[in-house]
């Protein structure tokens, strides 16, 4: 299993930004996917984290109502709408499996998450 995240960039404060991840394999549909984001010195940090099916959707307190998370089992890519971007929003954003197949119930935790993409930097400008 491969994820591949892509969609980063220098963005002024207060603007918006849709980060992909796309993920190989035939299993994509089976698995929840999160994404975290870290920055130097830093924990990694929860962003979101979506259900295998859809629907059910978990966002970090930081960002819940600015961000949205959605996926498209068509093309095996989970995507991180991002909008009213604050300057502490920057940071390397990571897209990673649930290790949980088939799990109702998205989560936050780090370690449940077993793959992981190599990360796109996203700056915000003030």
């Amino acid at each position: 299993v491969q994820l591949q995240a892509s969609g980063g960039g220098l963005v002024q404060a207060g603007n918006s930004l849709t980060l992909s991840c796309v993920v190989s394999g035939r299993t994509f549909s089976d698995y929840g996917m999160g994404w975290f984001r870290q920055t130097p010195g830093k924990e990694r940090e929860f962003v979101a984290a979506m259900r295998w099916s859809g629907g059910s959707t978990y966002y970090g307190d930081s960002v819940k109502g600015r961000f949205t998370i959605s996926r498209d089992n068509t093309k095996n890519t989970v995507y991180l709408q991002m909008s009213s971007l604050k300057p502490e929003d920057t940071a390397v954003y990571y897209c990673a499996r649930d290790s949980r197949r088939y799990s109702n119930y998205p989560t936050h935790i780090l370690g449940e998450y077993d793959y992981w993409g190599q990360g796109t930097q996203v700056t915000v400008s003030s």
